[in-house]
């Protein structure tokens, strides 16, 4: 299967935030809704991704050596848990720095949102912070815990989590 330049482009895409939803990739894309990206994804990329047990988008071992891009994630094969290594957006990268640790209380949303304005001067909205948490927690590095509201801590140590930063967000 020939992969035209932009199906590259995104499947780089699903290699580098897996794993993922629609809703990641719909933002990425810039497309209208979720199930257009489902038909992308059937169309164009059918023999490069696959959903886990928990329906998130996940690319074969095949398309992460098609293109020259990091994984999301990397873990240590003999290690359970959490991934060793997170290639995410700047936000997040941001987000790791600032959430409590595991033996922390956990935190909603908008005490994490503070936190980032206090720490990095930057004004992310509510519901970016929101994403990036969840997006987080897919990648098995933040867990939450339900109170009145969510509330998130990481689930690894800050000092076991190798954070880069993505080239694109």
């Amino acid at each position: 299967m020939t992969l035209s330049e932009e199906a590259r482009d995104r499947l780089a895409d699903v290699v580098e935030l897996q794993p993922t939803k629609n809703s990641e990739l719909q933002d990425r894309w810039g497309m209208e809704s979720g199930s257009e990206v489902h038909q992308y994804l059937e169309n164009e990329l059918s023999d490069y991704y696959f959903r886990d047990d928990n329906s998130l988008i996940r690319a074969t071992a095949e398309a992460a050596d098609l293109v020259d891009v990091e994984p999301g994630i990397e873990s240590d094969p003999e290690a359970e848990g959490a991934p060793s290594r997170i290639r995410v957006p700047e936000l997040q990268a941001q987000i790791v720095q600032v959430l409590a640790g595991p033996d922390e209380e956990s935190e909603s949303v908008v005490s994490v949102l503070h936190k980032l304005r206090d720490e990095f001067d930057v004004d992310p909205e509510a519901e970016d912070v929101r994403s990036g948490l969840q997006s987080l927690r897919r990648k098995d590095v933040v867990e939450v815990e339900y109170r009145t509201v969510p509330t998130f801590r990481l689930a690894v140590d800050r000092d076991d989590l190798e954070v880069d930063i993505s080239d694109s967000d």
